[in-house]
């Protein structure tokens, strides 16, 4: 019996959420209502969103020793997930985000920055942290890394999910380990130079073999290809108050389906609705909920469709 349901490899960031009535117009200004900080980041939150719904979750990392660090540290702590692996970089600021949230809409403009002390190193992987999972989630940063980590899965058998939104250097590497990409609307378009939403995701999978490719489309949706045929789940309507994190939830959401053995179309409508809930709150962990709220979204909530792709499929 593996020791984990789930490893995760990956980013964490610990994020400034500064909330506006309305976000103002370029070089304008305005004020702001609240200013709140809080742990996020997109293979850590994916990790706290498998945790709470109750998978074996180790995450593997880096963190600052500074302030927005220990706040990370304390948030991955409480959330019950194995840190065994986790390094604390002396010296090392821990990555940060300004987020910018129109309370409005609920979207957020982000602003990051990753200092170069938290990259992680090929050296740094070996295969007694992989080899004791049933899944690995991974991101595009640091990339040789990722290769070498999604190499050591595939040798043993174990599915690799990975959450990329845009390109990075020699992610053609990684590509070739990965069973289920996760991407965003944009990165099969620029990576295929192919402007055809199904035609690039159609590129992608059969050049690298990759077992499901799929693209998340904000607030409409996600849509996957499996097996030559492709798969639209529409999006929940919620009251939207912030919609950081959304992916990072969705993301956590897939790999529980996967390991669930559920069919692809009630992966990603569970993933869309743990994403939608997340939507509700504050913050990028804000609003993780449990199988059962998402179960009950699902039975009763509108979605909302993208026609285009709903027409053409």
């Amino acid at each position: 019996m593996s020791e984990f349901d789930v490893v995760g490899i990956g980013l964490n960031a610990t994020d400034t959420l500064i909330i506006v009535p309305h976000f103002p117009s370029y070089a304008g200004k305005g004020p702001f209502t609240h200013e709140i900080l809080s742990p996020g980041g997109q293979v850590a939150s994916a990790m706290v969103t498998c945790a709470k719904l109750g998978l074996r979750t180790k995450y593997i990392g880096t963190v600052g020793d500074d302030e927005r660090g220990r706040i990370q540290i304390e948030s991955l702590q409480g959330s019950g997930i194995n840190l065994d692996h986790v390094q604390q970089r002396k010296g090392c600021q821990n990555q940060s985000a300004y987020i910018i949230i129109d309370q409005s809409t609920g979207e957020r403009t982000v602003f990051w920055q990753r200092p170069d002390c938290l990259r992680l190193d090929p050296s740094e992987i070996d295969e007694s942290m992989i080899k004791s999972s049933r899944l690995l989630h991974i991101d595009g940063h640091d990339t040789p890394a990722m290769e070498k980590a999604a190499r050591i899965a595939r040798e043993h058998g174990i599915p690799v999910t990975v959450d990329v939104d845009t390109i990075y250097k020699g992610f053609e590497r990684v590509l070739p380990y990965v069973d289920y990409l996760i991407a965003s609307s944009e990165f099969p378009i620029q990576w295929t130079h192919q402007s055809d939403p199904l035609k690039a995701l159609e590129l992608i999978q059969e050049e690298y073999g990759i077992h499901c490719a799929a693209m998340t489309l904000g607030a409409h949706g996600t849509l996957a290809r499996v097996a030559g045929k492709f798969h639209y789940s529409p999006a929940f309507v919620v009251n939207c108050v912030d919609t950081t994190g959304a992916g990072d939830v969705f993301h956590g959401g897939f790999c529980y389906g996967v390991l669930a053995g559920w069919e692809i179309q009630q992966v990603l409508d569970f993933s869309n609705a743990m994403a939608a809930l997340n939507c509700t709150a504050i913050g990028a962990r804000g609003g993780i909920a449990d199988k059962e709220k998402a179960l009950a979204l699902m039975a009763r909530a509108d979605r909302r469709v993208m026609d285009e792709i709903q027409r053409r499929l």
